[in-house]
């Protein structure tokens, strides 16, 4: 756990950086038109970093900590909720999913794991 969350907290730190530092240097790597205003953008590179810093800190003590986790879970669950609802009504392009590999689908499987372990241990008598 430590380690996933640490390894979920630099990368998030980095992508975040990445968007804040280059906010079109994204849409140049899939060919699509930049945002018109880039501070959207990196106002969204900024909240990913802050994750990165919870999912730091959590991994200390995740056990204890399993609310950061559970908030990062439904963020990746719902992010590629949010970009399907807004493809199928093309307002986003396809390029755009290739943001969902790497910021959510990959760790589907291991916060997941994480919060079941929680449940499992603590069968939901956490205080």
């Amino acid at each position: 756990m430590k380690l996933t969350l640490q390894l979920a907290a630099i990368y998030n730190l980095i992508w975040g950086t990445w968007v804040i530092l280059m906010p079109n240097h994204f849409f140049e790597l899939v060919g699509m038109e930049p945002l018109n205003h880039p501070m959207v953008w990196q106002g969204m590179g900024m909240v990913i970093g802050v994750y990165g810093l919870g999912y730091w800190w959590a991994s200390y003590t995740p056990m204890r900590h399993w609310p950061i986790v559970a908030v990062g879970f439904f963020g990746k669950i719902f992010g590629p909720l949010g970009f399907i609802f807004n493809y199928l009504q093309d307002v986003v392009p396809f390029e755009f999913s290739y943001t969902l590999i790497t910021n959510d689908f990959i760790w589907w499987i291991p916060f997941f794991l994480i919060l079941k372990k929680v449940h499992t241990d603590y069968k939901w008598r956490l205080t």
